[in-house]
């Protein structure tokens, strides 16, 4: 195959959007649109992406990084006028290039690596990507000729009725040959109404020199989508999903209502795990095998061992290990690190803590800022006292500890291996080893008290 390169045009505000965020940075499944479209183009090893960007271009390029050079638009006169900013990086480079849109973020690598290599079969100087449309209103009409070649696209507004019969649209996604691509946009006029350079005059010039034009019609309209207003980005978040959770099914997860089960594009899952409806998992999250999330959890970039049950509870950016218990409404914010036979039980709350191997935090408790051994128990309503108002400070519970309940640990403070608190306690200095520590005020009863404060209650 011949080297590749790609253009993906990311210059514009999306005024239909109503919004503050640049278009091609509203989310699909998690994801800005076109880091999805710069992932599937990463898929073909590409010898160079670059992006143009125009509105937003500081937090374009702060979302794709070093994945792509970028060329920028400064005003926004067509799509020619966009792919032409590209020029000093990709002109006189030998090989085919992509124009891929940053608002299509269904199109996937299989499609764009069937153009390119239907574009390398029919020797053709520019390739279009069409697609089948049931109600093709709205788009350019493919209009082919002898041997199925492109023999001119026709505007919607401008088609006979013999023309808007024809099905095949055109979908706004490109292989050109890329010196063939440079030269000919050196003859695009912005001669029409909207006084914009338009790409689809590339192929009326290429057509006039006597050049090959191809087109390769995918089986999928999905993918051809592009997303224009909030309408469209809801359809698109849909077909998504259903893909991504078709995938996983397919894999050996069993997904009891995908309609109401949000998994992000980078979410890996393990066979024979169950997940219940209203449940999100998203980021980088990784899940192991024979687990069981949900109903209606999230969970955010974590890794979580296997055979591990999460029931309506919230955790993010942790590591969960094997044959943990967590829920319900229990909530493990960041950094922190659930090893194997935990039990998180109801409204308990972890932050930035370690909890060994075994140990258990079954109702009610608040553990932050905590190093907490192997098979501790921590007793309902029991917390670590870690913020003095401007900082915070470590709480170490060393392996065998019996925390009672209602007691209040303040950090920085250690308890060392096998002792015990009593419940109620507020321990604020080191307890040692295989000790009981009681840090409250002794009972006292004032007998007949009541009767002497209130001599008239009943």
């Amino acid at each position: 195959m011949t080297n590749i390169y790609a253009v993906i045009l990311a210059a514009g505000q999306g005024t239909r959007m109503k919004s503050k965020l640049y278009k091609v940075l509203h989310p699909v499944c998690g994801k800005p649109m076109v880091e999805h479209v710069i992932d599937q183009i990463s898929g073909l090893h590409t010898e160079q992406i670059v992006t143009v960007v125009g509105h937003g271009a500081d937090k374009v390029k702060a979302q794709l990084g070093e994945r792509s050079a970028y060329a920028l638009q400064e005003e926004q006169l067509g799509t020619a006028h966009a792919v032409i900013q590209a020029e000093p990086i990709l002109s006189g480079k030998e090989g085919c290039t992509l124009v891929v849109c940053g608002d299509t973020p269904l199109i996937q690598t299989s499609t764009m690596e069937a153009l390119v290599k239907h574009h390398e079969e029919t020797g053709a100087k520019a390739t279009i990507l069409t697609a089948y449309a049931d109600q093709p209103d709205g788009y350019g009409r493919i209009i082919r000729g002898e041997q199925g070649l492109v023999s001119r696209i026709v505007e919607h507004k401008d088609a006979t009725d013999e023309e808007r019969a024809v099905k095949e649209i055109n979908t706004g996604t490109y292989c050109f040959d890329n010196k063939a691509l440079f030269e000919a946009l050196k003859n695009v006029s912005n001669e029409n109404v909207q006084g914009e350079y338009y790409l689809p005059d590339v192929i009326e010039i290429l057509k006039a020199a006597g050049e090959t034009v191809s087109a390769y019609q995918t089986d999928s309209f999905d993918e051809t989508l592009g997303v224009n207003d909030r309408v469209a980005l809801s359809e698109a978040e849909r077909i998504m999903r259903a893909r991504i959770n078709e995938k996983h099914m397919r894999a050996g997860v069993s997904i009891i209502d995908p309609f109401n089960t949000y998994i992000g594009p980078d979410v890996e899952i393990g066979a024979d795990t169950v997940i219940r409806p209203g449940t999100t998992i998203s980021g980088k999250t990784i899940i192991g095998a024979d687990c069981a999330v949900g109903p209606n959890t999230e969970v955010s970039n974590c890794t979580v061992g296997d055979r591990t049950v999460i029931r309506q509870s919230a955790a993010f950016n942790s590591e969960i290990g094997s044959d943990v218990n967590i829920g319900p409404f229990a909530h493990i914010r960041p950094n922190s690190t659930i090893h194997d036979e935990v039990k998180v039980g109801n409204f308990v709350e972890i932050k930035n803590a370690v909890f060994g191997k075994g140990s258990k935090a079954s109702h009610l408790s608040y553990i932050g800022d905590a190093e907490i051994g192997s098979d501790v128990n921590i007793g309902c309503g029991s917390i670590t006292v870690n913020y003095d108002g401007e900082n915070k400070y470590l709480t170490k519970i060393e392996d065998g500890v019996f925390i009672g309940c209602n007691s209040n640990l303040v950090a920085p403070v250690t308890i060392k291996k096998g002792s015990y608190v009593a419940a109620g306690s507020t321990i604020t200095a080191e307890v040692p080893e295989d000790a009981l520590a009681i840090a409250r005020a002794r009972q006292v009863n004032k007998e007949n008290y009541v009767q002497k404060i209130f001599p008239n209650k009943n």
